[in-house]
């Protein structure tokens, strides 16, 4: 599998993701590196999948891997139902501009 290493080793990498994904389902709206937000995308469609299941080994897998349990509570009671229906594809990225320190590309990403 490919994957971006973000300039990181993988202790840190899977650290900054989890925090991320976190954040993500936390307020549903970040704004992030393109690299990292195309990292996120998959992590988070995961996410949401775990909280369509609704079963408990699903949500005891999200509490593993998300840092906040209210977080969790949040993907299992509001935000998975609202994709009950829907395929995949629950987060969209859109590219911003380049950021004024180092000239990488930014992307907001949110849930649809």
């Amino acid at each position: 599998m490919a994957y971006r290493k973000l300039g990181r080793n993988s202790s840190h990498r899977d650290a900054m993701l989890r925090n991320i994904v976190t954040s993500l389902l936390k307020e549903e709206r970040i704004e992030t590196t393109e690299a990292k937000a195309k990292e996120l995308k998959s992590l988070a469609e995961k996410m949401i999948t775990l909280g369509k299941r609704g079963d408990l080994h699903a949500k005891r897998q999200a509490i593993a891997y998300l840092m906040d349990e209210d977080v969790v509570k949040k993907l299992f009671d509001d935000i998975a139902p609202k994709y009950a229906d829907r395929q995949g594809g629950y987060t969209r990225i859109m590219k911003t501009g380049m950021r004024r320190g180092d000239a990488t590309q930014m992307a907001i990403v949110e849930l649809v």
